[in-house]
Parts: structure tokens; C-alpha cells; sequence
């Protein structure tokens, strides 16, 4: 299946569920494949090549930082960043206010909450979510929309299916407040059931653009 048939059934398929292109390691070239598509939100892991993507390829793409943040490279993707995915401590929120001010922009992002059985995976405790949600005032340039997580990698689709429905109501329980309204979970391989429990925002990458170079 070519990647602009891939776009179209995952479009249908999705509906109001947003996509996102995970485009880490592809080249331009393919990128502009999917987004002669009609993709426009595409989602990179690393700085460097997200920066290099953003000067070479058309400008009303929406780039999403889905990766883990350094806090010191921030700088480089604070003038244009549509959403930044992965907040995942205090320090990242105060860096990104302040390149965000540097800017005179504000920021969209979403906290990342570790729900999986995993310690690779990243993200706050709900004790650290909660912590952090009471202090948001303390960032004028940042807007925080919503939650973030990634499952267990497993083929047991009950326990996806707890650690989706557990970041969902932590979603509405803390975001209905604050008018939150991303909740960014599911990968190719989970997305349905992501969807099922609420997810607004999908990140797919292998299922599109073919196994990723590492």
C-alpha cells in the first residue's frame, strides 16, 4: 500500500481523531509524499532533524515534538513547535516558558503521564501530575492542553486497554476545569484501542511509512 493510501484509509478511518505522521528518520522526500496527501501534522523524536525538516519543508506543516526533551535544545524548536508531546518533569515547563517569551509565543503542550508497566517508558507519576497541574499558573507562555501516554508494549489488549482508560480519567477529572482538549495516546500498533477509550490525537509511524531506520 503506497503512503498516500495509507493517509486516505486512516483519515476515514479516524474521523475527528487526529493524526499524526510519525516521520522520525524518513526522509523529505517521503514526508512530502504523505503531505501531497493532504497530511499536514507530522510528528519527530529528535531536535536536530525536526529543525532541519522545519527550514526545508513547506511552513503550514504542524510539527509535533513526540520525543523525550533535553531541556537545553528547546530554544531550536520554541519559534515554531505546534505541540509539544512529551513534558514529563517540572524543568521542561520552566525552559519551555521561557524560549516561549523569547519568542513572544505561546506554547501548546501536554504532560506525560507513565502509565505503562514499563520502566523505558517515560512520563509523571499521578502524584507528580497532580503536583504540577496546581502549579501551571506559574507559566504564562505555556499552554498546557492535555495528557499524553504510552501504553505497555504487549499483546495483552486488556492491559492497553486499563492504562488508556486510567490516563482518560485523569484527563477528564484534572482537564475539565481547564478546558483541556488533546488526549494524545495510541501508536500503530494500540491506536484502536486508544481510540476507544478517548484518544483525540494518534501517532503512527510503521504503519505508514514502513519500519523505521534507528
Amino acid at each position: 500500500m503506497s503512503i498516500a493510501e495509507s493517509i486516505s484509509n486512516y483519515s476515514l478511518e479516524l474521523g475527528e481523531v487526529q493524526l499524526i505522521a510519525v516521520s522520525k528518520t524518513k526522509p523529505e522526500s517521503v514526508i512530502m509524499e504523505a503531505y501531497h496527501a493532504g497530511q499536514r501534522h507530522f510528528g519527530e523524536n529528535k531536535v536536530q532533524e525536526l529543525t532541519a525538516k522545519y527550514e526545508a519543508l513547506p511552513k503550514d506543516i504542524q510539527w509535533h515534538m513526540i520525543g523525550t526533551i533535553q531541556t537545553n535544545k528547546l530554544k531550536y524548536i520554541a519559534p515554531f513547535v505546534h505541540l509539544v508531546h512529551g513534558v514529563d518533569r517540572k524543568k521542561v515547563l520552566v525552559e519551555l516558558n521561557k524560549q516561549a517569551n523569547k519568542c513572544s509565543r505561546t506554547i501548546q503542550c501536554l504532560l506525560q503521564v507513565h502509565i505503562a508497566r514499563e520502566d523505558t517508558k517515560f512520563g509523571l507519576s499521578e502524584l507528580e501530575l497532580r503536583a504540577l497541574v496546581s502549579e501551571l499558573d506559574q507559566f504564562p507562555n505555556v499552554d498546557v492542553v492535555g495528557l499524553m501516554g504510552m501504553a505497555t508494549n504487549t499483546k495483552d489488549s486488556n492491559v492497553i486497554n486499563d492504562e488508556f482508560n486510567y490516563l482518560k480519567n485523569l484527563f477528564d477529572e484534572l482537564g475539565s476545569a481547564r478546558n483541556w482538549h488533546t488526549l494524545s495516546m495510541g501508536m500503530s500498533g494500540d491506536y484502536k484501542i486508544a481510540v476507544e477509550n478517548g484518544s483525540t490525537h494518534v501517532r503512527i509511524g510503521s504503519a505508514i511509512f514502513g519500519a523505521r531506520k534507528e
